[in-house]
């Protein structure tokens, strides 16, 4: 058994090096740091539905969702804000993950280094962690793991069919 606990270890070590070519992030500005109450207002005084994904460079499941979130922001975005938090992670870590499947995309990215928005929110530690929110704030669904692209567009029609 501890054979195979070491050699997990050090595929997943593999993997994460793998998964995280060298990126320019000269360009991707430190992220604003998040708290609770301010994402609560941002949530509040949005006029849009909101999808608000909580996410981590170091996380795998994250890098799978990234291009699908990358592509329905750009695809909604007069229609829905798309905001990211990222958590337990450093800001350099959060803009490399950014200068790789965000550039250039209308995503909010805010940095919770504690990682606790997303538990006052309602949800868990867990990542990746998304939220539903109608406007004005009210939290429609939320979703623990991995979205893909069937769940993400059901979620956003949901929320677009329930009106301003």
């Amino acid at each position: 058994m501890r054979t195979r606990t070491l050699a997990g270890a050090i595929a997943g070590a593999l993997v994460l090096v793998a998964c995280s070519p060298s990126v320019d992030i000269a360009d991707v500005p430190e992220l604003p740091v998040a708290t609770s109450p301010e994402i609560e207002a941002v949530l509040a005084a949005s006029e849009e539905p909101v999808v608000l994904n909580v996410w981590a460079s170091w996380c795998i499941p994250c890098r799978s969702e990234g291009p699908l979130l990358s592509r329905a922001a750009r695809e909604f975005e007069d229609q829905v804000r798309f905001v990211g938090v990222n958590v337990r992670d450093t800001q350099d870590g959060a803009r490399r993950f950014i200068a790789e499947f965000f550039p250039d995309t209308p995503i909010e990215h805010w940095f919770d280094g504690a990682g606790n928005v997303p538990v006052d929110l309602g949800g868990s530690r867990a990542v990746p962690l998304t939220f539903f929110y109608a406007p004005g704030g009210e939290l429609v669904e939320l979703h623990t793991g991995v979205l893909d692209e069937r769940t993400l567009a059901l979620q956003i029609d949901e929320l677009l069919a329930r009106g301003p």
